[in-house]
Order: structure tokens, then sequence, then C-alpha cells
């Protein structure tokens, strides 16, 4: 598999809690979502089955060929397109009820043009869906990410563009925090030997390997020390009204 961006997988045991906390929105959305709905960056299909069920139509655009061809594959029924985004070329305008991208917007150079392109295929009275880490909890640069919000940052770029923003984040119980605070501990002993603060200092291209191999080999090791891991679910997390103090950010605009 073409890989493009980071990957939390469904099916290695130290991803749980992570691919627990992305699938969370998801579950969410389906209870939302209805009409034509368009999923910017669709990845694997980690929601796939909860917004295909939950919408009359299903169009979902991302970059990585391969998983597009496979997913094109798996459910004819809906629509996949191969595109780096954005803009949305090729989509027109006022054509979609809904949207959802959830922790997209951090891979984007261009998120004006991003938030723009999503307000323009929407139509009028349609919603986007969006969700994104909260950078006030990052535990190190993520050098995957172009960039992280605080949450009046990502305010202020949607309401250039749309009306109305409801904010709103994803945080978790007692369980999915006690998880957070393992792995903050762990991640500090990782970058104790960050003496220079290469992490921030050097291109974000050349920090992807050895950031991929150590967020591996950190949540191996979590997975091994605590049971916490295996254990946490979707429902351990909630919507907080309160997006400052929460892991993400779960912003929906409406046109």
């Amino acid at each position: 598999m073409y890989k493009t961006t980071e990957i939390t997988s469904a099916e290695i045991a130290s991803d749980n809690p992570v691919h627990q906390r992305l699938l969370f929105p998801y579950v969410e959305a389906a209870q939302l979502v209805s009409g034509n709905l368009l999923e910017i960056g669709c990845g694997w299909g980690r929601g796939l089955e909860l917004l295909t069920k939950a919408a009359d139509h299903y169009t979902g655009i991302d970059k990585n060929t391969d998983l597009i061809a496979a997913l094109s594959a798996e459910y004819p029924q809906s629509t996949f397109i191969a595109a780096n985004i954005p803009p949305l070329s090729g989509l027109a305008d006022n054509t979609f009820d809904f949207i959802v991208t959830f922790q997209v917007i951090e891979h984007i150079e261009n998120d004006d043009l991003f938030i723009k392109e999503a307000h323009r295929v929407l139509k009028p009275g349609g919603k986007l869906l969006l969700t994104t880490v909260n950078k006030t909890f990052s535990l190190t640069r993520n050098p995957w990410h172009v960039r992280e919000y605080q949450a009046d940052e990502l305010k202020t770029l949607m309401r250039k563009y749309f009306p109305a923003v409801d904010t709103r984040g994803v945080h978790g119980n007692e369980k999915v925090m006690t998880y957070y605070e393992q792995n903050k501990a762990s991640v500090k002993k990782l970058t104790r030997f960050d003496i220079f603060n290469l992490q921030y200092r050097l291109p974000r291209r050349l920090l992807q390997v050895p950031y991929d191999l150590m967020n591996r080999l950190n949540r191996n090791q979590l997975h091994q020390a605590s049971g916490i891991a295996a254990e946490i679910d979707h429902t351990d997390y909630l919507v907080s009204t309160n997006p400052a103090g929460s892991l993400d950010f779960f912003y929906i605009a409406t046109k």
C-alpha cells in the first residue's frame, strides 16, 4: 500500500485507543447526516459502513489511488474519486447535503481553500462536519501535520465562509484520560533525548519515518505495560461543549 500520510489501523491492538477515538465522530455523524454525502479524505474507509447506511448516496475523495480503487470494488453503489485536494475539481456547486472530513485539514497546505471549496459544493443549508486535533493536547510535533489549531483559530477560519459554526469537541472519560497521561509520560521519556529540539527545527519530511518508528515503539510499550489500551471503546469518548479543553475539535458549520 502506498503510504501518503499517517495511518492508524483497526487491526493493530496497540492502535486501539486512537482507532476508537477516530471512529467516535463517525458514530456521531451517522446520526446527523442524510441525503447526498461527501467525505473529504476517506482514507481506508474507517467510517464507510456507518456513513453509507445513513446517507442516500456516498461520495468519497482521497489522494491515495490504491485505497480508492479498493473501496470502489468493495462499495460499488458509492462513488470514489482519487484526487489531490483542494480544490474539489469536478464537483459542482451546491451538490451535497452534508460533508464530513475527519482528521484531514491538519494535512492540507491551503486550509483556507479547503474550507472555501467545502462551502462551494454544499447546498444552501448544508452542513460541514469537521474534526481535527487540538494543538493544546498534542504531546509532540507530528511531522505528518502541516499545522495544528487552537480552538479559536479553527473557528475563525471556518467563519470566513460559513455564517454559523457550532463548536464542539471530542473528549474522553476517565479511562481514556488515564491512557492519555500514560502516553504523555512515555512520550516525555522518549523526547528527553532531543536536547537540540530537532523535532521542531528539522523539515517535516525528514522526521516522518523516525516519527512513525518511535510512535509504533511507544504504542507497543504502552499496550504491553497497561491493559487500558485494549479496553478502550468508542463509547469511552464523548461530545464536549468545551472544544478548547477537548482532545479533538468537532465543528459543525452550516452554509
